[in-house]
């Protein structure tokens, strides 16, 4: 569980900060996380993309979870599963990732395999 002190802290990160502490907090986790309803994963639409919102704790995917989005619950996705499923599937329906957005919808959006081949590099460094 993160302090409220932590949270504030890394919610006032810029879209690049937060991508980082994503991407180092899912490998050392070994999960991601994202918000389902009854009808599957949540989308966000940027004006080129559909994109699905993913976040590196349990706690800022719950934050999400209000208005119009009250219904959802997050879900972890192992990183294994990840790669062995849905970065192929969000690829062949020509989906993009939003890694980590903030309360007003900003973060960095990448193509799945490019955030695979990130998170694979920080799988790299954390061996190291």
């Amino acid at each position: 569980m993160l302090e409220q002190a932590r949270i504030k802290q890394i919610l006032q990160m810029d879209d690049a900060q937060r991508a980082t502490y994503f991407l180092k907090e899912v490998v050392e986790n070994n999960q991601l996380w994202i918000l389902t309803d009854e009808h599957g994963c949540v989308m966000l639409n940027t004006e080129e993309e559909d994109c699905v919102p993913v976040w590196p704790n349990q706690e800022f995917a719950e934050a999400w979870a209000t208005d119009g989005w009250q219904e959802c619950k997050p879900e972890a996705i192992s990183l294994n599963k990840w790669f062995s499923r849905w970065s192929h599937g969000l690829a062949d329906d020509e989906l993009a990732v939003v890694v980590f957005p903030s309360q007003n919808e900003q973060g960095l959006v990448y193509y799945p395999d490019e955030l695979e081949h990130d998170l694979k590099q920080q799988q790299s460094k954390k061996k190291r």
